[in-house]
């Protein structure tokens, strides 16, 4: 039992002299710093001979006083401070650049999905052919020719914007030089009045932001929407094209038909009166006609006027597909009309 008494005493005192050379550590640190940071006060002069630095240094205290051991950690905790004031105002400087690049990166994505939405929407969709299923080289071509006029545009006004914000550092550089020549110093109010124009003007440059970024959406819709009127429009002009197409296709099968149908009454005719003059020749005669001749006139007969019965459906069918046509044309034209004209319809109502 002494024994393990023993042994417990002995750890708590190597526990306690751990804690005091610890303790003993962090103040030799501090001492350290403090001595890094006074080093040239306290260094040797240059015509001291080595026995006088002896006698020196043993004549120096080799211990300090409480006092001197609180001025020396008062020192080193202002120090620290001041440290600690520069890391944070650094902090603060990278993370204001970090949220700069952050935003500028926000910015620049946006832009381009911006521009892929429009690049879809003009090139791979509004520039198609819907005939050909193509994509027409000349509005890819004005396309890009848009967007380096826009490129252009843009750069002129940075290198605009840039001149002035220069023109502003050097007047704001002249004006502080010579505030420090005519011994003006920058008060508090100066100061304060200094950062309230400048929210003003970062709230009046988010405005203008706003607003650029309004008309930005105002004129993708309006392209957008010109975009599909110019689709519908060619939609339409093809198909009054189409009509055209198969309105003179039925107009020259209608004159067809109708040289046809000439030629078979022409026919008719003829035929008639070769029946009228055989039986006026037959009724001079006095004779009487053949059975097997009559058969082949009845027989004769009977087709001419299948012939005739066809040709006269035929002549209906040309008739009202030659209306369907022009009824075709005229509403093909009305939505002509009405696509270059919007308010042609409002009139016609």
């Amino acid at each position: 039992m002494a024994y393990q008494a023993d042994l417990a005493e002995l750890e708590a005192r190597v526990d306690q002299l751990q804690r005091e050379v610890e303790g003993i550590e962090v103040e030799n640190s501090i001492y350290d710093s403090y001595l890094e940071r006074h080093a040239e006060s306290m260094e040797d002069h240059n015509g001291q001979t080595a026995r006088q630095r002896k006698l020196r240094m043993r004549n120096l205290p080799q211990t300090i006083s409480i006092e001197q051991k609180l001025e020396v950690a008062n020192h080193e905790l202002e120090e620290m401070g001041k440290e600690g004031e520069t890391e944070k105002a650094k902090s603060e400087k990278l993370i204001d650049t970090l949220r700069a690049f952050s935003e500028h990166a926000d910015l620049r994505i946006a832009e381009l999905k911006k521009d892929a939405y429009e690049f879809k929407r003009d090139i791979v969709v509004g520039a198609e052919n819907a005939r050909t299923g193509k994509t027409m080289a000349e509005k890819v071509v004005r396309y890009m020719e848009d967007r380096l006029r826009a490129r252009d545009a843009q750069i002129e006004k940075l290198r605009l914007k840039n001149t002035t914000l220069r023109n502003q550092i050097a007047k704001a550089e002249a004006q502080l030089r010579q505030k420090e020549e005519m011994g003006d110093v920058l008060h508090y109010i100066d100061f304060h009045q200094l950062q309230i124009e400048n929210k003003q003007y970062l709230q009046r440059i988010e405005e203008r932001n706003a607003e650029l970024l309004r008309l930005k959406m105002t004129t993708g819709r309006t392209f957008q929407s010109l975009n599909s009127n110019k689709k519908r429009l060619a939609d339409v002009m093809d198909e009054r094209e189409r009509t055209s197409r198969e309105l003179r296709n039925q107009n020259d099968t209608l004159d067809k038909l109708r040289i046809e149908n000439d030629t078979v009454s022409g026919e008719i005719v003829s035929e008639k009166r070769s029946r009228k003059r055989m039986s006026q020749a037959q009724a001079d005669t006095g004779a009487a006609p053949q059975i097997l001749d009559y058969i082949n006139q009845k027989k004769m007969f009977y087709e001419l006027q299948e012939q005739l019965r066809n040709w006269e459906r035929k002549m209906e069918i040309m008739r009202m597909a030659t209306k369907s046509a022009k009824q075709q044309v005229r509403r093909t034209r009305a939505a002509t009309a009405a696509s270059s004209n919007p308010g042609y319809m409002n009139m016609s109502r």
